[in-house]
């Protein structure tokens, strides 16, 4: 008996076409895993090849650098804090506490450029009371951190913060880093990418100062890629076998 036709009669012939689309669905699937996890190598990569990078030091050529293409990187910069136009990042944690990070611009020295500088985490109330002046660094300062880039969309789950329009009073409580969206709310130009302070031996006080906590592991990506191409391999394999017994069963039947 020759199994080949048999796919296509009249009887197989919608089976083997639901057959084939899954096929090509659960392949898709399995390469598209492969591509997520290259996605995933090649992010791994850049944050490797940015947190093994000497610092870098933001005044003069420093500036001039596609800063968007460095985020991780461990950067310096000196300047003074604008505290009038401070706003914070709300819904942060800091050992299951709920509280907020300040979001702070510093005006860099030898110009009129600025850079948001995430400077810590301070309790729900203090953010909500609006009283920060208690936590604000007055003078010329050096800080260490490292780079973030600016979130451009919100995280899943969040709403977009609305931008003040022009005479309307500034939004202080953000949802997500939008540096952009934030730049609009200030009388000076900023860097398009923010920088989260590192902590300090000698620092104790508020707002406490982290780094971002990174995972830089390949994923799950590998092990689903193998469970759909598995799932296409039973497929593959089975239905001809399904057929070829059903017909022969069939045939001896009508014999």
């Amino acid at each position: 008996m020759r199994i080949l036709p048999t796919f296509f009669s009249r009887r197989w012939l919608p089976v083997t076409l639901l057959v084939s689309i899954i096929l090509f669905v659960l392949a898709r699937l399995g390469f598209w895993q492969l591509d997520r996890l290259q996605q995933r190598r090649d992010i791994n990569a850049r944050a490797r090849a940015q947190i093994q990078s000497a610092p870098l030091e933001l005044t003069g050529s420093g500036l001039q650098v596609d800063l968007t293409r460095m985020e991780y990187r461990t950067v310096i910069v000196t300047g003074r804090y604008d505290f009038d136009h401070q706003v914070a990042l709300r819904n942060q944690d800091y050992h299951m506490l709920l509280g907020a990070h300040l979001l702070t611009p510093l005006i860099i020295d030898g110009g009129n450029l600025a850079v948001v500088v995430d400077r810590g985490w301070i309790p729900q109330d203090s953010f909500l009371s609006g009283d920060w002046e208690r936590f604000n660094e007055p003078g010329n300062v050096q800080i260490r951190g490292v780079i973030r880039l600016s979130e451009s969309e919100p995280q899943i789950g969040s709403v977009r913060d609305p931008v003040p329009a022009a005479g309307e009073p500034p939004l202080q409580g953000w949802s997500f880093a939008n540096v952009a969206a934030i730049a609009r709310q200030l009388p000076y130009d900023l860097l398009p990418v923010y920088v989260q302070q590192a902590p300090d031996a000698a620092w104790s006080a508020l707002p406490h100062r982290s780094l971002p906590e990174l995972e830089l592991t390949e994923g799950p990506h590998m092990s689903y890629a193998l469970q759909w191409f598995s799932f296409a391999a039973i497929l593959a394999f089975g239905y001809p076998f399904f057929v070829y017994k059903r017909s022969r069963v069939s045939t001896s039947l009508e014999h």
